[in-house]
């Protein structure tokens, strides 16, 4: 069976309609939802596309599922392919990351691939910087979440001067979702360098929702 068939086989074999209305109420989605929890989505996902070597049939595959999805857990699948080997971190998965932002307009596609930019800038750390210091400036103010978001997780190898350039241009949006991310950033920052967002929180005039969710664990 065809990769493509077989996720969105099972994906209808693991449905619950008990579940699909409350989730489409609660991401205010236009897709419906099949009420497929997001771990087993992921595992479907990882599962078809075991044993595969060629990056380029995983991101064919992705594309096709987002683009011709008809349910919304067949975009968390596509986004999902990206993160399994051969493609997890590979330079060529750029583009279909940015159609999948442009085009999914919305928090839980870029907090779902903000983990494929953590991976690009650990293991290509100059492209990946490029994309970030790019993206922070977009015109697109999910490109934006993207890039302040890039780094979660990193811990000790958070990059304080990339993250301090990505949220500079961004301070004085009013935007919630930007709001939101640069207090997440921030508190994500402070689990290795809490004196450092002590500091930045200090010298910056942030939003009251950004200082508040920055300084939410100090």
């Amino acid at each position: 069976m065809h990769r493509v068939d077989e996720i969105r086989s099972r994906l209808r074999g693991a449905a619950d309609a008990s579940r699909a209305a409350g989730q489409q109420a609660y991401m205010k989605s236009d897709l419906p939802f099949l009420g497929v929890r997001v771990p087993e989505t992921r595992r479907i996902a990882r599962a078809a596309a075991a044993g595969e070597t060629d990056p380029l049939r995983i991101l064919d595959d992705a594309r096709e599922l987002w683009d011709a999805a008809s349910h919304r857990e067949e975009r968390y699948a596509a986004m999902m392919l990206l993160a399994v080997p051969p493609a997890r971190a590979d330079l060529r998965i750029v583009p279909l990351v940015e159609h999948m932002v442009r085009t999914g307009c919305w928090w839980d596609v870029t907090d779902e691939l903000s983990g494929r930019v953590r991976e690009l800038l650990d293991e290509h750390p100059r492209d990946g910087d490029a994309l970030v210091r790019g993206w922070c400036v977009s015109e697109e103010l999910w490109l934006r979440r993207l890039a302040i978001l890039s780094q979660l997780g990193r811990r000790e190898r958070t990059d304080l001067r990339l993250l301090t350039d990505a949220l500079e241009p961004n301070l004085r949006d009013g935007e919630f979702f930007i709001r939101k991310a640069i207090g997440w950033a921030l508190r994500d920052a402070a689990r290795a360098y809490p004196e450092w967002v002590y500091a930045y929180v200090a010298a910056h005039a942030l939003s009251p929702l950004s200082r508040r969710e920055a300084l939410k664990h100090l």
